[in-house]
C-alpha cells in the first residue's frame, strides 16, 4: 500500500531526525560520497501545448501529501493480486529468493500462480480495503492487467508479475510522486498499472518524477553472482556485494523509508548506490538521504527490516539488526524489538519473510492497519 495523502499540519519527522541529520553525516560513508560531489539537481520544464493551459493549483488542494509514516491517514493505494504471475527465474530472482524455492520458480516461471492462493490474496486484499474505508481512509486502487503477455525489449525477453505492491514503485515525498526505475525484469511494465491515478492526480496538481528507466541490460546484474548458502550471502552483503551493479541507477521505492526532510534507505539487491545518488540529488537542499545497513543475508525493502512508525519510534527486526542503531539510541530514538512472527516454519514464502510482521501501515501515531 501506497500512503497517498495525510493530514495537513500534521508532524513533517523534524523532531523524529533530532541530530540524525548531523550524525550521519559523520557516521555513514561510503561509495556515494566518494564517487559524487554534487548535491544540486534540475529540471526543465517544457511548454505546454495552446490546449494545455497553465494552471496553479492552491498547496491546500492538492491530492498528494505525505512527509512521514504516521501523520494521520486519508488517501491509500492498495494493490491488486489479480492476473498475478510468477516471475521468471532470472538472475535477479534466484539472488532475492532462497534455494528450496527455485524448483517452483523453474517450473511456473511465467504462468500465473496457483489459483486458490490468488482467489484468498484478493479476498484478504479486499477485505483490507473495507476496513481502511470504515475508518474513513479513501482507497484507490490500481488498473488491472494481464500479466502474462510476454513484452520485448533490444535487452531482455520477459512476462510480467502483478500490482499487488503500490510500496514498491512509487514513493510519495510531499507533494511529489516519484516512480521508481525497479531492478526486476518482470517489474518493468509494472508503471502501467498506476498510470491512470498518477495522471489523475497530476492533474489535480500533484507533481510527477519518473526515474531513469534501466534498460535492464545483462549489464546490471552480476551474471555469476555465488548465492548457494545463507552464509554466502551474508558474506557477500556484508562486503558490500550484490546482485545488482553499477551499471545504471535502479531502486525500489521500498528501500526508502521518510521521516520528515530525513530520508533512510540501504543499499539491497535492487537498490544500489547510482539509484540512491539519483534520489540523492533530486531531492537536494529540502531533504536528505541517509544511508544505513544491517546484518541482512538478502537485503531488500526496509520496511520488513526498519520500520519509523512515529515520531523518533522505530521497529527494529532483532534478526536484522541495524549497524547504526547505536546512533538512533543517542538521539533519543526509542527502539522496539517486535516479537518473532508466528508463521510456520513450513509455510511457504516464495519471496518474502516471516517478518512481514513488522511491515505495517500506520493509520496515525497510535494505530496501524497492516500491509
Amino acid at each position: 500500500m501506497l500512503r497517498v495523502r495525510c493530514l495537513r499540519g500534521g508532524s513533517r519527522g523534524a523532531e523524529a531526525a533530532h541530530l540524525i541529520g548531523a550524525m550521519v553525516g559523520r557516521v555513514v560513508s561510503g561509495w556515494v560520497s566518494r564517487a559524487f560531489r554534487s548535491t544540486s539537481s534540475s529540471a526543465a520544464t517544457p511548454p505546454l501545448t495552446p490546449d494545455e493551459p497553465a494552471t496553479e493549483h492552491k498547496p491546500e488542494d492538492c491530492p498528494v501529501c505525505a512527509h512521514n509514516e504516521w501523520d494521520p491517514l486519508e488517501e491509500v493505494i492498495v494493490g491488486r493480486a489479480e492476473n498475478a504471475c510468477v516471475p521468471p527465474f532470472t538472475v535477479e530472482v534466484k539472488a532475492n529468493t532462497y534455494e528450496k524455492y527455485w524448483p517452483f520458480y523453474q517450473q511456473y516461471g511465467g504462468t500465473t500462480f496457483p489459483k486458490d492462493h490468488v482467489t484468498k490474496a484478493v479476498a484478504e486484499i479486499e477485505e483490507m480495503c473495507n476496513i481502511l474505508q470504515h475508518e474513513g481512509v479513501t482507497v484507490r486502487r490500481p488498473e488491472p492487467i494481464d500479466w502474462s503477455v510476454e513484452y520485448k525489449t533490444p535487452d531482455f525477453t520477459s512476462t510480467g508479475m502483478y500490482a499487488a505492491m503500490p510500496r514498491d514503485i512509487l514513493i510519495v515525498v510531499g507533494n511529489e510522486i516519484i516512480e521508481a526505475p525497479m531492478a526486476w525484469r518482470a517489474r518493468f511494465f509494472e508503471y502501467r498499472a498506476y498510470r491512470p491515478l498518477i495522471k489523475e492526480y497530476f492533474r489535480r496538481g500533484a507533481k510527477w518524477t519518473t526515474a531513469p528507466k534501466p534498460t535492464m541490460s545483462d549489464e546490471l546484474y552480476d551474471q555469476d553472482y555465488p548465492i548457494c548458502t545463507v552464509e554466502d550471502r551474508y558474506k557477500l552483503a556484508a562486503q558490500g556485494k550484490f546482485v545488482t551493479t553499477e551499471f545504471e541507477p535502479c531502486f525500489d521505492a521500498a528501500d526508502f523509508i521518510r521521516a520528515g526532510t530525513d530520508i533512510f534507505v540501504q543499499r539491497s539487491q535492487v537498490t544500489n548506490f547510482m539509484g540512491i545518488e539519483w534520489m540523492r540529488r533530486h531531492l537536494a537542499p529540502t531533504y536528505k538521504i541517509h544511508i544505513i545497513s544491517f546484518k541482512d543475508p538478502n537485503p531488500m525493502h526496509i520496511d520488513g527490516t526498519f520500520n519509523i512508525i512515529g515520531p523518533g519510534l522505530v521497529l527494529s527486526n532483532p534478526d536484522r539488526p541495524c549497524k547504526q542503531i547505536e546512533m538512533f539510541k543517542k538521539a533519543g530514538w526509542t527502539v522496539v524489538t517486535p516479537p518473532p512472527p508466528l508463521i510456520p516454519d513450513n509455510h511457504p514464502l516464495w519471496m518474502s519473510s516471516k517478518w512481514l510482521s513488522m511491515n505495517v501501515l500506520m493509520l496515525d501515531e497510535k494505530r496501524d492497519g497492516g500491509r
